[in-house]
């Protein structure tokens, strides 16, 4: 077997993806990115980490699931590491119930609680393989919205939160093969958020570390949760301590 580990991380061409990608190559690990659309940002961010590939694959769709996990393991003949960065949101005001339709329901809970479990379903046997001596390891990247009442919609928030039980009962579902742990982000720095001027001054002004994390923050916690091998069935909160107040 290849005695390089290997890492999985969805959504990984900008943002939070990107920078739990760039982390990982730099702890060591051979990475797989992906994305459903950026297809030359994903091969030229691999050409730049040098160790590294790109998938294209919509994770809507469940043949692509399947597919990517497949690519994925072929590429160095295992895999160690899964990352579920990929997620969609949808702002919908919370008291306007009829705009939160059955289709965003549906189109949210897809992606992101269905292909999350799909992913880590697929690769179950190579991340549980037993003759690399530590567990596999799973990280799925939720949101503050998922633990507390909060988040662009509730749709989004509901999403999240049940990708956050998922992680729990998977962690006892898979131990002590692979480990299954989330992240749990309040507001980060990305393009996506530059305008955000409420939320941006909410945590300027409320939260103890008085800024939003940046997409390295994010990365640094799941390289901690990766690296550590007794942690499982965690839910990791990243708000710069915005739920004390």
């Amino acid at each position: 077997m290849n005695a390089t580990p290997v890492a999985l991380v969805t959504g990984s061409t900008s943002g939070i993806g990107a920078a739990i990608a760039r982390r990982l190559s730099t702890e060591g690990f051979a990475v797989v990115l992906h994305s459903r659309s950026s297809v030359e940002t994903g091969r030229a961010m691999a050409a730049e980490l040098g160790r590294a590939a790109y998938i294209q694959a919509d994770l809507a769709v469940d043949a692509d699931r399947v597919r990517l996990v497949r690519e994925a393991v072929a590429l160095w003949g295992r895999l160690d590491v899964l990352v579920n960065n990929a997620g969609i949101s949808r702002v919908v005001p919370h008291g306007d119930l009829r705009a939160a339709t059955p289709q965003i329901w549906q189109e949210l809970h897809e992606v992101n609680v269905v292909a999350p479990f799909r992913l880590i379903a697929e690769a179950e046997a190579a991340l549980g393989a037993a003759d690399r001596g530590r567990p596999g390891c799973v990280v799925n990247v939720s949101s503050h919205a998922g633990v507390r009442p909060k988040g662009a919609s509730i749709p989004y928030a509901a999403s999240k939160a049940a990708l956050n039980h998922m992680t729990r009962l998977l962690a006892l579902s898979l131990a002590p093969r692979i480990r299954v742990n989330a992240v749990a982000p309040g507001l980060v720095d990305t393009p996506l958020t530059a305008d955000w001027t409420a939320a941006q001054a909410l945590w300027r002004e409320r939260s103890p570390m008085r800024r939003a994390a940046k997409p390295q923050d994010i990365a640094q916690a799941v390289a901690m949760l990766v690296a550590s091998d007794y942690v499982t069935g965690e839910i990791l909160l990243l708000d710069g301590g915005l739920n004390l107040t």
